[in-house]
């Protein structure tokens, strides 16, 4: 069990930087093991991290560092972890942007409606059946924590985008609960994107080149001038979904393994939120 409370743990800290981009790793189902940093999961984050850095050289760049492995039934730990770090950031931070991957895309989702959060982007994202949605309809007032009215959060994260992107061939997280609960979001008058990525399993590391382009034009369309392809696929057409571009060519799982060991080698941590 880890006794550390939650932490950001920066690999870009830029001196009066107001804009954040946050990467929140997978997990287990029930663990209150210590996610340390040498686990899989956070790893399969740094190389998204190096490349935010690179989008973006004006924004802190971070991952979370959750107090446990697992999200611990009603617990929700991740979740709650993730709440926490956002609530203390700094006010001069006024956006940011969430990227989580399977466990961290759950939490990432539940707290899209955080009044600093301005998109969403899920990653083969673990979304239950019965997975609540954090966002109200456009014609609903939305509300903060403490009950009150953030008006601009209705209809999702600040008015930013929400996308979710899951591998064909995943047999961790099931694709056609992303795509539901996409629907229960579309129904609601929230538009969403829901990409294919077609030939990929869980860790993204057969088309990992691919992955990591999605996450620079996430991070683009979120931030700044905005991405062509992520404009046309966020819809509320039911039912809807699109394939993720082959920007790169098809390489071996190899390929992905040594892009996440070159970005934690190449990049450390410059500090702490």
């Amino acid at each position: 069990m880890s006794s550390q409370r939650p932490r950001i743990d920066l690999v870009a800290s830029p001196r009066n930087a107001s804009d954040l981009i946050l990467f929140a790793h997978g997990g287990l189902a029930d663990s209150t093991d210590d996610p340390h940093a040498w686990r899989g999961p956070i790893l399969r984050m740094w190389p998204f991290a190096a490349a935010a850095k690179q989008v973006d050289r004006s924004a802190l760049v971070g991952l979370i560092r959750y107090r446990y492995r697992g999200w611990n039934g009603t617990a929700a730990d991740p979740s709650a972890d993730l709440r926490l770090v956002l609530d203390r950031l700094p006010a001069q931070i006024s956006r940011v942007v969430l990227i989580g991957h399977s466990m961290g895309g759950r939490a990432v989702v539940a707290q899209g409606n955080h009044p600093k959060v301005v998109g969403v982007l899920g990653q083969a994202p673990w979304l239950p059946e019965e997975e609540p949605s954090p966002w109200h309809p456009p014609q609903e007032p939305a509300a903060n924590s403490t009950g009150d009215s953030i008006g601009d959060l209705a209809g999702g994260p600040a008015g930013g985008p929400i996308v979710f992107a899951h591998g064909d061939q995943d047999r961790i997280t099931d694709p056609a609960l992303t795509a539901a609960f996409a629907d229960r979001l579309r129904l609601a008058g929230i538009p969403v994107a829901v990409l294919r990525v077609e030939g990929e399993q869980h860790a993204m590391l057969h088309r990992a080149t691919d992955w990591t382009e999605l996450v620079r034009r996430f991070i683009r369309h979120t931030l700044g001038p905005g991405d062509t392809f992520l404009k046309e696929t966020v819809t509320t057409e039911l039912s809807r979904s699109d394939p993720l571009p082959r920007w790169a060519r098809p390489g071996a799982i190899t390929t992905g393994v040594l892009e996440t060991a070159r970005g934690r080698l190449t990049q450390r941590i410059t500090g702490h939120l």
